[in-house]
Order: structure tokens, then C-alpha cells, then sequence
């Protein structure tokens, strides 16, 4: 096997471990693993597993928190030439299950927290515990490799599931091709080295984690686990262990404001700082930018169908607050490789606005199961597009910009209502640092609940305020107040449980009353 001319995704440790073996590959925990011993340890872990996979395109599971043995699990499953599964400890056991089953798991990598979870979901297979301070396999498992399994482009290098419209969890593979594209344009934009140190926040089931770990070992550099505890002292992590890269959701970024992390100049060991997941506000970059003034930073987007990320705007003090619409950054231009085109709403293509839909290299070849392809892709001039659901504008410079789903648009008393835009409403009234609107079946129809945090006003006060800039049929029936917007475990605003409180289930977020 030429690894120089292989798409596969392990490849790009390969090419880290052949530049720098004895440099650190990934840190966590106090704990770190060079390039020669992970590979090492991968090997042993492929070989032990490799005789317990079954059938023609065989998947393996890890389940298992972020950190070291996670790292060296996810590589460990591409080394079996499987695709990897990325699986959360803390996902309810029946949607576990249901995606083992949906990915034809045949074999699972898991930590101590994994095989606790594996076993509340009840499927019954071949189970490798996770173990990088020595042990391993015992008496029955495969010999270590010689070396990984080779790859075709077209295998699926992993499979990520999202949340389908029907609740049941929808399985997107994405193959060594659609990755080989994908990080060679990283490398041309990034330019990273073997001197990087890369944040690494997303759980291994969110796809921005493959960012994280293969531009760093692309490079030769290391990746840096970040935990929770993080969050309060950000700017001595930072600091302690010389991050250079930072990626995150920018709900990040309310969370370091809160906890005074953004001071300016407080984060100089930066030079680049790249956000994903969700929409980006314009206030929040130019806030981070003044904390981390010697970094780039960049808006990038992109759904899990599309590899990671198609799209980036690198954000201009000077000239991009004025591309901003609803306070939102652009999400700038598609890759290159890539077409694009927007979707009306009468299903013809649109010139300035609509939904975008987008085809190229990083397209997937479509769902797990080809039920759930229906609606989501669509052929138009003899090409196949993915329908990606998100709403943009065409700026007049020839980015694109987000501002909503579009099935965040909804009709209130006969008003098309864009929730994006009523978040930037109420964030321009005094004392309110963020906003998310959600939408509730009531006794007249559909109506708006609006959570804010920051200070706490009277409702009225903010009626006020918004009809300075919004029509009567826009204004949300109730405010709520909140100590801070509930996160994901991506730390995504957790919109779908805002929308469950307003409807009256589900837990109370701490609200402190209508305002």
C-alpha cells in the first residue's frame, strides 16, 4: 500500500506519525500519547478486533468520552478498514440502540462509561474495552496489525447520525473520498503545522471533532481535550497548554463572557479561531476577536451530509459587520469543488434568497436508509443537490448569509414571522445579552415565547422596545427570563427543549417566572 497516493482518512496520521513520532498526537486529563504510541496502540487494539467483523462493509462503534483512549479507539477503528461509529455514553439507551442496529455495529471500542451504556441497550456484541495506560485484549482476540487495512475512496470512513424529522435518528456515511477533499482544502486554507496545539470541545459524535483531530495530525500537531471545568479559568487553559487553534460553537463564546474569559488581549496564544454549529453573532466575533487579537477568525458552516464544513467567511473587523443581516455573520463562499444553488418557495431556483442547496465532492452518497433520502436531496440540471433546510441571502460581494431554517419561519396571525430575526430584536434592548424565540400551539393558533438572559425587565418594557423595530403580529405573547440558554451536548442552544418548556413539558431551566 503507497500511503502517499491513498484517500484514506487514517492516512493523515500516518503522515503526522512519519514527521514527528515521538511528539505528542493528543493530550487530556494531564495525560498525553505520542504519534509512535498511539499508532502502536491502534494497531494492537485493530488486530484484536479485526476477527469479529462481519460482512462486506463492516462498522465499529466507540463508545466512549472524549479523551485519550476515545482518540486512539476512533483511529484504532479506521485501522480495521470499518467504518467508525462515534457513539455518546450519556444518549439514551434506545436511541444507542437504535443507531448500532441502523450502522450494522459488529464490534465496539468502549470505556468504562461506554460498556455501562452498551449494555442498557441490549444488543449483544463483541465488546474491546478501552485501556491506553496498558491493558488490552486478552486470550481470544486477533494479533496486532502490520499495518492498516487499505481502503477504497468510496468505503464510508464514519457514520454520524442526526436527528430525523420523525425522531428517529437518521445515519449519514461519509467515505474516505468525501474526507480526502475535504481536509486537502483545509491544508491550503489553514496552513497549520506541527507546532499547532488544537482546542478540542465537540463530543467524537459531532463531526466538527474530525476537524479537530485529523487537520491536527495532518500537520504533525497535537490535540488538546478541553473539559467542562475549562470554561470558568479559559484564558489559563489557554495559556497552560499553548493553544494556538480554537474551534467551538459560538455559544461558547456567551459562556466565556459570563465567566469574564473575554477580556481583551486575554487570549494572545491564538492565531486562529474558528466557529461552527451554529448561527454566529456578529457582537460575539467581534467580542472574541478583542479577546484573541492576534488570531484569524472564521465563520465556517456546514451539515454533517456535506463533510464537516463547506462554507467560511473570515471575519473583517472593517468590513464584514456590514454583510450582517439579523446581527448574523456570513457564512461566506461554498468550497471549492462545490455548486450551489437557492430554492424558492414555489420549488424554482431563487437568484438572492432561499433555501440553499448544495452539491460537490463532500456531498455523501445519501442516507443509511434510502427512505429518509426523500426530500433531502433533489436533481436539478442533470446534477444531485442536497436540500441543506437553511435559509440564505446572496450578498452583493457574492457570499451567502444565514437566517434561519426553514422551518424555523412560521405564520402568526398572518405574519411570516423569521425567529432569527426576533432574537436580534431583542438582544438590541437594553440589558439583554442573548436571545431564542420558539413557537407554541395556543388557544388562537401559533404563538411566540421569547427566553432572554441578561437583566430581567418587565414584559411591557420590552413590548416597548420591540415595537420600535417589529409590527404588532410579531411580538411574542410571553418573556421569559433565564440564567443562561440550555446547551446541548454539542453546546448548541438546546432550542427543541426551550420549545417544551414553553409548550408546559419538561424541566424549568431554572426560569425565574415571566419577567
Amino acid at each position: 500500500m503507497t500511503h502517499s497516493q491513498s484517500t484514506a482518512l487514517y492516512e493523515r496520521f500516518l503522515r503526522g506519525l512519519a514527521a514527528h513520532p515521538r511528539r505528542d498526537a493528543a493530550r487530556a486529563g494531564g495525560r498525553s500519547i505520542s504519534y509512535e504510541a498511539a499508532h502502536e496502540l491502534a494497531l494492537r487494539w485493530a488486530g484484536a478486533l479485526r476477527p469479529r467483523l462481519v460482512g462486506p462493509a463492516p462498522a465499529v462503534g466507540v463508545l466512549a468520552d472524549k479523551g485519550i483512549d476515545a482518540y486512539v479507539g476512533l483511529l484504532a477503528a479506521l485501522y480495521t478498514g470499518a467504518a467508525v461509529v462515534p457513539l455518546h455514553p450519556a444518549f439514551p439507551a434506545a436511541r444507542t440502540r437504535a443507531m448500532l442496529l441502523a450502522a450494522g455495529v459488529s464490534a465496539v471500542f468502549a470505556d468504562a462509561a461506554g460498556a455501562k451504556a452498551l449494555a442498557a441497550t441490549g444488543v449483544d456484541t463483541p465488546v474491546l474495552a478501552l485501556d491506553s495506560d496498558g491493558g488490552g485484549p486478552g486470550a481470544g482476540w486477533g494479533a496486532a496489525l502490520a499495518e492498516p487495512v487499505p481502503v477504497n475512496a468510496a468505503d464510508a470512513a464514519y457514520i454520524l447520525f442526526t436527528s430525523g424529522s420523525t425522531g428517529t435518528p437518521k445515519g449519514v456515511p461519509i467515505s474516505h473520498a468525501n474526507t480526502d477533499h475535504y481536509f486537502r482544502l483545509m491544508d491550503e486554507r489553514y496552513r497549520f503545522t506541527a507546532e499547532d496545539v488544537f482546542s478540542q470541545t465537540f463530543d467524537l459524535n459531532f463531526d466538527c471533532a474530525m476537524f479537530d483531530l485529523f487537520c491536527a495530525w495532518g500537520a504533525g500537531a497535537a490535540v488538546q481535550a478541553v473539559p467542562a471545568g475549562a470554561y470558568r479559568a479559559m484564558p489559563e487553559f489557554v495559556a497552560q497548554h499553548g493553544l494556538t487553534v480554537w474551534f467551538s460553537t459560538p455559544s461558547s463564546i456567551a459562556l466565556l463572557r459570563r465567566t469574564g474569559g473575554l477580556a481583551p488581549g486575554a487570549l494572545p496564544s491564538l492565531r486562529w479561531s474558528l466557529f461552527a454549529g451554529e448561527a454566529l453573532q456578529a457582537a460575539d466575533a467581534a467580542t472574541w476577536q478583542a479577546a484573541a487579537d492576534r488570531s484569524t477568525l472564521e465563520n465556517i458552516y456546514g451539515p454533517t451530509e456535506l463533510t464537516v464544513t463547506v462554507s467560511g467567511h473570515r471575519w473583517s473587523p472593517h468590513g464584514s459587520p456590514a454583510l450582517c443581516v439579523n446581527g448574523l455573520v456570513p457564512i461566506g463562499s461554498v468550497h471549492p469543488g462545490h455548486a450551489y444553488l437557492l430554492l424558492g418557495e414555489d420549488g424554482e431556483e431563487a437568484h438572492t434568497e432561499g433555501e440553499l442547496c448544495i452539491t460537490g465532492a463532500q456531498m455523501t452518497a445519501g442516507y443509511l436508509d434510502p427512505a429518509d433520502n426523500e426530500g433531502r436531496f433533489l436533481v436539478r440540471a442533470g446534477r444531485r443537490w442536497y436540500r441543506t433546510g437553511d435559509r440564505v441571502r446572496l450578498l452583493p460581494n457574492g457570499e451567502l448569509v444565514y437566517f434561519g431554517r426553514v422551518d424555523a419561519q412560521v405564520q402568526v396571525q398572518g405574519w411570516r414571522v423569521e425567529l432569527a430575526e426576533l432574537d436580534h430584536a431583542l438582544r438590541g434592548c437594553a440589558g439583554v445579552e442573548d436571545a431564542a424565540t420558539v413557537a407554541r400551539a395556543g388557544a388562537k393558533g401559533t404563538e411566540l415565547v421569547a427566553f432572554y438572559t441578561g437583566v430581567p425587565a418587565a414584559p411591557a418594557e420590552l413590548v416597548r422596545r420591540l415595537r420600535e423595530t417589529l409590527p404588532e403580529g410579531m411580538l411574542p405573547r410571553e418573556f421569559r427570563h433565564l440564567d443562561r440558554l440550555p446547551l446541548n451536548p454539542n453546546r448548541k442552544v438546546d432550542r427543541s427543549r426551550l420549545a417544551r418548556v414553553a409548550a408546559g413539558e419538561g424541566a424549568d431551566l431554572g426560569v425565574r417566572g415571566p419577567a
